[in-house]
């Protein structure tokens, strides 16, 4: 293994936008993903800078490492980046959290760092420990089984909460004293002292939009590329979507005038980032902008309803050769129950599109294991999948089960059993070999999803087990109980 002092001096090197700042607080800003899916995480950015512009209080960054084992066996200390610091030497370490499964991630560095991970046993030694945050987007749908390791949660949208929590840990109250303030405050989930009942979470002025990165590193899934935030929440009604209509008020598009203002002259690769930027009603403008600047560019969210030549056309010019959108339902009867209501008719002319404006690759998402899906939906799929694939260049087929989310219309639906998913992505592979690429991860990691998803303190714990006796599914199934 590469010592870390030699990746961080690489990575670093590499970097564009870092920042260093002396200040009186020092949060050491941890990632619970290695640095290449960090460093993609618009949310996570976003913070680092907003806590460099706040006065008195400065950032450095930490990631999960690469290899964890590793890490163990040579017993070295989790640090940051920037400075190469300990992260259990700082006063506050703050996790932006994105997926349920990340929650191991969340043990794991606090054990790197020599930080009991409980909050309960931190509580008795309140001057020797950090202080332990966590916010990030998790918290618009169930941030309960992280609250055993989290001294606070800042739940929601966190640029207006920012300034409010920095100012108070600068006052610098005892511990106790802090707490108890944060939790009269809203948007501030306080797990010793709400128990498994978070408040709401909050939501930003739109002033504050967009947000944008302020790293640009090769080292990332999105390698080179500058993001920003093309429009927050979505207009649509999606009920297993935490994300929908009823969220943070619907979808606030940004103006473009706006966006282009924040997207650096060095930047040759923009991507633009939402739960649905092909809603927004100035995408054309933006991307020919874009474009027109001899830029690159990728989007998050292409719904097939919204594509035409005139959008596919201007993701060509701008380097697209994957394009990729969702089905969200086996059948037309389940995307209709679920209102999400692409027709095949419009996955058929996304199909048409790509093989028109040049593209190699139609990437198609589905989720599977929908409550009330039969076999008859399935083989819908099958032949829906054959049809595209006579149209578009290639196919890849991305599998996914369905996990019911807090704060939907399908929170508490139950999870589809693990072999009966197996079964019907064994049937998938069957139809479509040869002729389609099919992709995604096991059913299994999707039932481990559905248990942290639904559940509060107890499935917390389980995950510090699950992580700590190596994070395999073994692990997990032994943690949460199903033997």
């Amino acid at each position: 293994m590469t010592p870390f002092r030699e990746i961080r001096a690489r990575r670093l090197a590499d970097e564009s936008g870092t920042l260093h700042k002396q200040a009186d607080l020092a949060v050491a800003l941890c990632y619970p993903s290695p640095y290449h899916v960090g460093m993609s995480s618009l949310g996570f950015q976003s913070i680092y800078r907003g806590l460099h512009a706040l006065p008195g209080s400065t950032a450095e960054r930490a990631f999960l490492p690469d290899d964890v084992g590793e890490m163990h066996r040579l017993s070295e200390d989790l640090c940051t980046y920037e400075s190469g610091r300990p992260v259990g030497d700082f006063p506050v370490v703050a996790f932006s959290l994105a997926s349920e499964l990340e929650l191991a991630g969340v043990v794991v560095c606090l054990d790197l760092a020599g930080i009991p991970a409980l909050a309960a046993e931190r509580a008795a030694h309140l001057r020797t420990f950090p202080l332990v945050v966590v916010g990030g987007p998790l918290t618009f749908s169930n941030p309960v089984p992280v609250g055993p390791f989290a001294d606070v949660i800042v739940m929601g949208e966190a640029e207006e909460l920012l300034p409010i929590l920095v100012n108070r840990l600068r006052e610098s109250p005892e511990r106790e004293t802090l707490l108890h303030d944060l939790a009269q405050k809203p948007g501030f989930y306080v797990p010793s002292l709400h128990g498994e009942t978070p408040p709401a979470a909050a939501i930003a002025n739109d002033d504050c939009l967009p947000a944008y990165a302020q790293i640009i590193t090769p080292h990332t899934e999105l390698a080179g590329m500058f993001l920003i935030e093309a429009e927050r929440g979505c207009s649509r009604g999606c009920a297993y979507c935490v994300l929908r209509r009823s969220t943070g008020r619907g979808m606030r598009p940004v103006a473009p005038a706006r966006l282009l203002s924040f997207i650096p002259a060095q930047a040759r690769r923009v991507g633009l980032v939402g739960a649905a930027v092909t809603d927004h009603p100035a995408l054309p403008e933006i991307l020919r902008a874009l474009v027109d600047a001899e830029r690159e560019v990728g989007v998050s969210s292409l719904r097939a309803d919204r594509l035409d030549h005139e959008l596919v056309r201007l993701l060509a010019r701008g380097g697209y050769r994957t394009l990729t959108t969702a089905a969200d339902g086996a059948s037309q009867r389940l995307r209709d129950q679920v209102d999400r209501h692409t027709q095949a008719e419009d996955l058929l002319h996304a199909a048409r599109l790509c093989r028109e404006h040049g593209m190699a690759l139609l990437k198609l998402y589905v989720l599977i294991g929908l409550p009330g899906e039969t076999a008859a939906d399935i083989d819908e799929l099958a032949r829906l999948a054959l049809e595209l694939a006579e149209l578009a260049p290639k196919l890849s087929l991305t599998v996914s089960p369905f996990v019911a989310k807090r704060n939907t219309p399908l929170d508490h639906q139950p999870f589809a059993d693990i072999a009966s998913l197996d079964e019907k992505v064994d049937f998938l592979r069957r139809q479509l070999r040869g002729r389609v690429h099919l992709g995604g991860d096991p059913p299994k990691w999707a039932w481990v999803e559905y248990r942290l998803a639904q559940g509060g303190f107890a499935e917390g714990l389980a995950a510090a087990q699950a992580a700590r006796a190596g994070g395999g599914f073994a692990a997990w199934k032994r943690a949460l109980g199903q033997q």
